[in-house]
C-alpha cells in the first residue's frame, strides 16, 4: 500500500522451519519445556494479535494432524481398545449422538483457553481458567457463549493495554515461572488428557487401567502445548478443531452412508 508498510506475514514460506526440525524441536521441548518462540526469530504481528494468529502454514498444520492421527491410530489407539474392551468401556461417540459443533468449533477454542492459553500468560490465567470453565463443563448455552467471548475479549485487551503501558512481570516473578515452567506444562497436559476419561462410559474399567483411555489426548496435548508455546495461541486452536474434525466427519459420514458399520 502507498505511503504505508505492508503488514507482516504470519510467517513466510522462507522462514518456516522444515517437519523434521519442528520434530526436533518438540523432542527438545519435551525433555526440558521452554517458552522461547520456535523459529527464534520469527517476523509476526505484533501482539496481542500476534499470539492469535498462527505462526505456521496450514501445510504445515495438516502434516502435524495427520502425524497425530496415524500415531494414534496405530499404536495408541489400539492399546486404549483393549483397555475400553476389557471393561466393557465405550466412548459416548459411538452412542449416534455427535454433537459435532461443540466437538469441532466449541471444545478446542475452550479447552485451549482453559488447559493452555496460560502458559505464555499465566498471570491472565489466574482469571481466564475461572472465567473458562462454566463453558467448559457446561457446553454453549445462552449465558456460557458470551462468558467465553468476554473472556477473550478481555484477555486480548488487557493484554493490549498492559503492552501500551510498558507493564511487564517483574524479573523474580519470570524467573520462577520459567524455574517451574516444565512442571506447569506437563501438569497441565495431563489434566487436559484427565478431563477426556468423562467421554467415556467407564462400567467395570480399573482405576489403574483408565489413564490407558485418554492416551491419545495425552500425546495430542503435549503436541498442542507446544504448538501453543512455541506458535501462539492461534495456532493451537486451529489444530485442535483440524484434529477434532476428522473423526467427527468420519463418524459422522459412516452413520448417514453406511450404518451397518456403526
Amino acid at each position: 500500500m502507498a505511503g504505508g508498510s505492508p503488514e507482516p506475514a504470519a510467517e513466510s514460506k522462507r522462514d518456516q522451519p522444515r517437519l523434521r526440525d519442528d520434530l526436533k524441536d518438540f523432542f527438545r521441548f519435551l525433555r526440558r519445556p521452554t517458552l522461547r518462540r520456535f523459529p527464534a526469530g520469527q517476523r509476526g504481528y505484533p501482539e496481542p494479535a500476534g499470539d492469535w494468529v498462527p505462526r505456521t502454514t496450514m501445510r504445515r498444520m495438516l502434516a502435524w494432524v495427520f502425524l497425530l492421527w496415524g500415531f494414534n491410530l496405530l499404536v495408541l489407539g489400539p492399546l486404549a481398545l483393549q483397555v475400553a474392551t476389557s471393561g466393557g468401556a465405550h466412548h459416548r461417540l459411538e452412542s449416534g449422538n455427535i454433537p459435532w459443533v461443540i466437538a469441532i468449533f466449541w471444545a478446542p477454542l475452550v479447552e485451549e483457553m482453559v488447559f493452555r492459553y496460560f502458559l505464555r500468560r499465566p498471570g491472565q490465567g489466574l482469571w481466564i481458567i475461572p472465567l473458562m470453565l462454566a463453558p467448559l463443563l457446561k457446553g454453549p448455552v445462552a449465558w456460557t457463549v458470551p462468558l467465553a467471548a468476554l473472556a477473550i475479549g478481555a484477555s486480548v485487551w488487557t493484554q493490549k493495554r498492559a503492552r501500551l503501558k510498558g507493564l511487564s512481570w517483574s524479573w523474580g516473578w519470570r524467573r520462577q515461572y520459567v524455574r517451574f515452567f516444565p512442571l506447569v506444562f506437563h501438569v497441565g497436559t495431563l489434566t487436559f488428557a484427565a478431563l477426556h476419561l468423562g467421554n467415556f462410559t467407564l462400567n467395570h474399567t480399573l482405576i489403574w487401567l483408565m489413564p490407558v483411555l485418554v492416551l491419545p489426548q495425552w500425546l495430542t496435548g503435549l503436541v498442542l502445548g507446544w504448538m501453543r508455546v512455541r506458535r501462539g495461541i492461534g495456532a493451537s486452536v486451529l489444530m485442535h478443531v483440524l484434529f477434532n474434525a476428522g473423526p467427527v466427519v468420519v463418524v459422522l459420514g459412516v452413520m448417514k452412508f453406511a450404518p451397518q458399520l456403526a
